[in-house]
């Protein structure tokens, strides 16, 4: 019954689209007529700046790592009813009742879950990931999807927990499905790095 809650719990809060709510009340605007029309942080920081930016990306981290904390160190939790747990806010930011089923990409709860399963491990490292990712390909969906891949060599090698494992595959899965538009062109690689050559007629 304990676990039902939770999953109830994770995925309501996961689909508050707070980002979407800060345009609306704070902003008077709606966030989602900027960039990729995507409702999330990152078009709350194209519509309104740092300051609101920052606030949307921290209430979309904890809307999730709120009810994933709650399960793993208030119930302890484990096995494949935190896998359910861990993805229910991924889900709900991905795909909120409260936006249609149109919500967003949902890589800040993708952090507050991994936050609430970890603390600062995961999140840090696949915030290092991203990074580099980014600044290595064109198109923001492969950035990342290769970084989730780059994050499973991670927890085979430091955690090799199959509960973890299993959240990692919905997880990747639930991206691949947000992305797919993304994923659909040619990742392309930027040459930042001076060890890669360019190639034969890149524009500098």
């Amino acid at each position: 019954m304990t676990t039902l809650v939770l999953i109830a719990i994770a995925f309501v809060s996961g689909a508050i689209p707070y980002s979407v709510l800060i345009g609306k009340l704070a902003l008077k605007d709606d966030i989602r007529n900027y960039g990729d029309q995507n409702p999330g942080a990152t078009n709350v920081f194209r519509a309104g700046g740092k300051h609101w930016g920052v606030i949307a990306g921290l209430l979309d981290m904890t809307k999730a790592a709120v009810p994933v904390s709650i399960a793993v160190w208030v119930y302890n939790i484990h096995g494949i009813e935190l896998v359910l747990i861990a993805l229910a806010p991924i889900l709900g930011h991905a795909y909120s009742p409260f936006l249609r089923f149109r919500g967003g990409k949902a890589v800040g709860a993708t952090f507050g879950t991994w936050i609430g399963l970890t603390i600062w491990e995961v999140p840090t490292v696949l915030g290092f990931l991203l990074l580099y990712w980014f600044m290595s390909v064109k198109i923001s969906g492969w950035a990342v999807i290769f970084a989730m891949l780059s994050l499973l060599g991670y927890l085979l090698l430091a955690k090799n927990d199959p509960t973890l494992l299993m959240i990692w595959l919905g997880n990747t899965i639930i991206f691949i499905l947000k992305h797919r538009d993304d994923l659909s062109q040619s990742p392309g690689i930027k040459y930042w790095l001076p060890f890669l050559p360019k190639r034969a007629g890149a524009v500098s």
